[in-house]
């Protein structure tokens, strides 16, 4: 069906750009073309010709109910350009007039595109909101099942985002049943992407790998350069770099125990690390590449924010390998571009990675002690306006990398605040959410770890016997120490966790989730 309705606009295309105000249905006609732009159809470019048809001068003589759904386009086209604060203004006041002219269909639509605009500047809340009356609307129509269970797959993103992690499934489940006949594929490309991003909040890269190719693929039977293609491209990359580090710690690992050898004896090296290092390689180029396709994509759909997070990726592969200058370049020009754009999530993950690579300078020594002071002082810089960009959104996640780099920067060599690290790293514990056990949970745990080896666990109890516990809670005392006390009686009880359980009287859940805390379960 979806593959029809192109095919008639195509054919259609030079009568299209020949529309007149005051010729019947034209709005409607207009609005149905902007839906088919969003079902995968061209981009919102294809909008520009027909809206031309309606100058200012000629509104004044269109029915309400034209001029509602004229303004329903513009509002599309805001989203699609990446407009949103012009996209929510219009929608509200679309919401507003409908009030007075009900129609439950147009209604869904305005709610759904609504809280598509609210989820991409991290207004979740709204969002779901909003989300939520689309679906209901949509199903009180009784009769476009494809476009409830469209609504159906955005909703689950949100719902996950929340921690409901059961029902977004469910909703994903429910949306594939009724779309897998179709050629929706746009949509169906939407359901693989999602699973890919669920599945990577577990750890399981290679799994969630597999759903986002599985998802270019669909994407790529509607438009091998769909915009959703290089979002997937991103993601798939991200995952590659993941990936790519794990191998990297195996090679370090392996170097670090040839190193301590107690005998003397030089035996030649069996387990594969040249494979593992051709594999790292491999891995890398193929980020690379991935990210080289996506930005092409976003170029030509003038997607900005698109560049920036290509530029934020590209900057990780530099800083994994230790090239400061090319990651600090690539951070710099996606703030740039979120700044352009009035985009606090892209701001605040480039200022992030700026802190990050302000704190390697510090680490390393690179300058002398002048500069030194000069690089901690701009990654406290970085990570505090991070935090403030985060915490204008609702994106758990994205404050508590802020709440990591923050923590890290503290931790540094140069100030080595360990109390605020601590706090930072408590808090960002909390936001992490129950069964997450990503590279985020690998940098909480690099971040403690840091804290306890530098600051010192026998420092730690002392302060706390002196009573100096600064404004924490008894409840974060409790978890801090649990942290110390656990992983020590998990490896003492033959790392059984059931063991660890009886012996301290507690859960064996909460056993899981302290050793997952500190590292002692994802392998970190």
């Amino acid at each position: 069906m979806v593959a029809k309705g192109a095919a008639m606009l195509d054919q259609a295309g030079a009568e299209l750009v020949k529309l007149q105000p005051g010729d019947a249905d034209t709005a409607s006609l207009l609005l149905l073309m902007a839906q088919w732009v969003d079902v995968g159809y061209r981009n919102h470019e294809f909008l520009d010709a027909p809206l031309l048809c309606f100058p200012e001068a000629s509104r004044s003589t269109l029915s309400i109910g034209d001029f509602l759904r004229l303004r329903m386009v513009e509002a599309f086209r805001a989203l699609s350009a990446e407009d949103l604060d012009t996209a929510i203004e219009t929608l509200d006041w679309a919401l507003m007039t409908m009030q007075k002219l009900p129609d439950p269909a147009l209604e869904a639509l305005a709610h759904f595109w609504k809280a598509r605009a609210h989820r991409k500047r991290g207004e979740y809340e709204s969002a779901l909101e909003h989300i939520v009356r689309a679906r209901e609307l949509s199903q009180q129509s009784r009769n476009d099942f494809e476009f409830t269970a469209v609504i159906e797959v955005h909703e689950s993103w949100l719902l996950f985002q929340k921690g409901m992690r059961k029902e977004a499934w469910q909703l994903l489940e429910h949306a594939e049943a009724v779309l897998k006949s179709t050629d929706h594929y746009v949509a169906l490309g939407n359901i693989q992407s999602a699973r890919g991003r669920f599945v990577r909040r577990t750890g399981e890269y290679k799994k969630a790998l597999e759903h986002f190719e599985r998802a270019i693929a669909l994407y790529s039977q509607s438009d091998p350069k769909h915009r959703n293609v290089a979002r997937t491209l991103v993601n798939a990359a991200y995952v590659k770099r993941l990936l790519a580090l794990q191998l990297r710690w195996k090679i370090e690992g392996r170097v670090q125990r040839k190193h301590n050898r107690e005998d003397s004896v030089r035996r030649p090296e069996t387990g594969g690390g040249g494979t593992l290092r051709s594999r790292y390689q491999k891995l890398c180029e193929e980020a690379i590449a991935d990210l080289v396709r996506a930005r092409e994509i976003y170029l030509l759909h003038g997607q900005r924010s698109g560049v920036g997070n290509v530029m934020l990726n590209l900057g990780r592969l530099h800083l994994d390998r230790g090239a400061v200058d090319e990651a600090e370049h690539e951070a710099g020009e996606a703030y740039r571009l979120g700044h352009e754009r009035n985009d606090p999530i892209l701001m605040a993950r480039a200022r992030i990675l700026q802190a990050a690579a302000e704190n390697v300078r510090v680490e390393e020594e690179m300058e002398d002690g002048v500069d030194t002071a000069v690089h901690a002082n701009r990654a406290r810089d970085y990570s505090d306006e991070a935090m403030a960009l985060a915490r204008q959104t609702q994106n758990r996640r994205l404050v508590a990398g802020a709440c990591i780099a923050v923590g890290a920067t503290a931790a540094n060599d140069f100030f080595q605040d360990w109390e605020a690290a601590r706090s930072c790293a408590s808090e960002a514990a909390n936001l992490i959410g129950p069964g997450e056990s990503d590279h985020m949970v690998d940098d909480l745990v690099l971040l403690k770890s840091h804290i306890v080896e530098a600051a010192g666990i026998h420092d730690m109890l002392r302060a706390w016997s002196e009573g100096m516990v600064g404004a924490k809670t008894f409840q974060q005392l409790s978890e801090e120490f649990a942290e110390i006390v656990i992983p020590k009686v998990w490896e003492r009880e033959g790392r059984k966790i059931s063991r660890v359980a009886q012996s301290l009287s507690i859960s064996p859940k909460k056993v899981r989730r302290i050793l997952r805390n500190t590292g002692q379960l994802n392998g970190a």
